[in-house]
């Protein structure tokens, strides 16, 4: 029995260890030694789609009328159970993307909730220390595809809004089915870099994905 459970646990980390892996894997994942891995389903005109496995978010909500400054007071709270703000007083690697999940169709004067989350490493997948911090849970996001369109220079509350409109048309000239009301604004960047940033779009598929303009390119990024 000991032998089984032992078994099951090294299957368990493996299955993590495919989600979330070497940041070498990806060319634009270069400033953490961890990153969200993805298996590529297809290039089309003006973005990809990509599918993700299950994986665990250490995530955080604050409301605000702008992202930025949201952005700004999650990312320290998160910042600070990494830096040791556990229960076990770890300290935890970084990695990358941070997500943030952007609610639509909210008028300019009225204040939305962002939901901010850091991608926990591969081997805190499984039990990661609790947090010591109300305001800081865990969140498990299921297997997804996504429809996702890159864009370089800084994000703002403009630019993210600009491309996911891009983004949004792109897929309605098409046809596409996708979950309506929110996106994920993610990032790969450090605020200390300051050239050759990069930043997507995310929007969530549903049914089967469309890749016009393209043939089926099955090329795993993981």
């Amino acid at each position: 029995m000991t032998y089984l459970s032992g078994l099951v646990g090294f299957l368990l980390l493996l299955t993590a260890e495919a989600k979330v892996g070497n940041s070498s894997q990806i060319e634009f994942c270069s400033e953490t030694k961890q990153c969200l891995l993805f298996d590529r389903v297809c290039d089309a005109d003006g973005y990809e789609v990509r599918k993700y496995g299950s994986v665990k978010w250490v995530s955080t909500d604050e409301m605000s009328f702008f992202m930025e400054i949201a952005a700004m007071r999650a990312f320290r709270r998160l910042f600070n159970y990494i830096d040791g703000a556990n229960k076990d007083g770890k300290k935890i690697e970084m990695t990358a993307p941070v997500i943030i999940k952007m609610i639509e169709d909210k008028y300019f004067w009225q204040r939305s909730t962002y939901t901010m989350s850091f991608l926990l490493p591969a081997e805190h997948q499984a039990n990661p220390p609790k947090p010591t911090d109300d305001k800081v849970y865990f969140q498990k996001m299921p297997d997804m595809k996504v429809y996702s369109l890159s864009y370089g220079g800084w994000m703002t509350n403009l630019s993210d809004k600009n491309k996911a409109s891009t983004l949004s048309a792109l897929l309605d000239a098409v046809g596409a089915k996708y979950k309506k009301g929110f996106h994920y604004a993610v990032g790969y960047n450090s605020p200390m870099k300051i050239f050759n940033r990069h930043n997507e779009v995310w929007y969530v598929v549903e049914d089967d994905p469309v890749c016009a303009g393209s043939d089926e390119d099955f090329s795993p990024v993981s």
